[in-house]
């Protein structure tokens, strides 16, 4: 059931955002050589906490940290541990926070050094594709809108889609109805409705759109090796922008 949040539920929405933004930024400040990735989840967890709130993502389904860590080829869902990170690798990020009984949701792809120019295209069109997409994140659109706008920027520019996972919406739970594909033809699915709060985010590949689940049964790679890209915000449909839940505070 598609949920539409009160004044009072959007504000505590936006508070849960903007601790979940500043989470992802503290997590791509520290993208750097010779980092660990339980380095960047520790640190994530202790703020998280500091502002009273807590890591979505820590043993949700049984997944064992506060944020998701995929470098290179991982998509999604990669686990932190002892991986350091090297000149070169692009590190997607993905962190959500709970509090005031209701989550944040964002992720981003951060280059670490200097990565090749092939890299920075995907980074930068991953991105994109994001803004491409919630053009029609407006009231009375429909959801494959939003997809059918992702997938053309993407295809449009040498990539490809993931088609097994989408966005979604966010609340009071971290995933709600309607799923929201990053493909597919416009003008179908639920409409879009003043007080949807939606999670967007593209997960764009630099090959093809196959993808391999790793046996630790979340890290999800692609089917080829070649890099991938993420980026996501919660975002709020209004009456007329959408409105971005996912900023850091001023």
């Amino acid at each position: 059931m598609i949920t539409l949040k009160s004044a009072r539920e959007i504000e505590l929405m936006r508070r849960a955002g903007k601790i979940t933004a500043a989470a992802r930024a503290l997590a791509g400040e520290m993208v750097k050589p010779g980092v660990t990735t339980r380095e960047i989840d520790k640190a994530v967890y202790r703020f998280i906490k500091s502002q009273g709130a807590e890591p979505s993502f820590l043993n949700y389904n049984g997944y064992p940290a506060s944020v998701c860590v995929s470098v290179n080829d991982e998509i999604i869902h990669g686990i932190p541990g002892d991986r350091v990170l090297c000149e070169g690798d692009i590190v997607s990020v993905d962190v959500g926070a709970y509090i005031g009984g209701f989550h944040g949701d964002c992720a981003a792809t951060y280059a670490c050094g200097t990565i090749s120019a092939e890299a920075q295209r995907l980074i930068d069109v991953t991105r994109q594709s994001f803004f491409e997409g919630i053009q029609y994140a407006r009231e009375g659109c429909r959801v494959s809108d939003i997809g059918h706008a992702v997938q053309e920027y993407v295809e449009r520019n040498g990539f490809s889609v993931v088609r097994e996972y989408v966005g979604h919406g966010v609340g009071r739970n971290m995933h709600e109805s309607p799923e929201i594909p990053n493909y597919g033809k416009g003008g179908h699915g639920p409409k879009l409705l003043r007080g949807m709060t939606i999670a967007v985010e593209p997960m764009v590949n630099a090959g093809t759109a196959a993808i391999r689940q790793m046996p630790d049964g979340w890290t999800v790679k692609t089917a080829d090796g070649k890099y991938a890209a993420h980026y996501e915000n919660t975002l709020l449909i209004t009456a007329g922008e959408p409105e971005l839940l996912t900023v850091p505070a001023p």
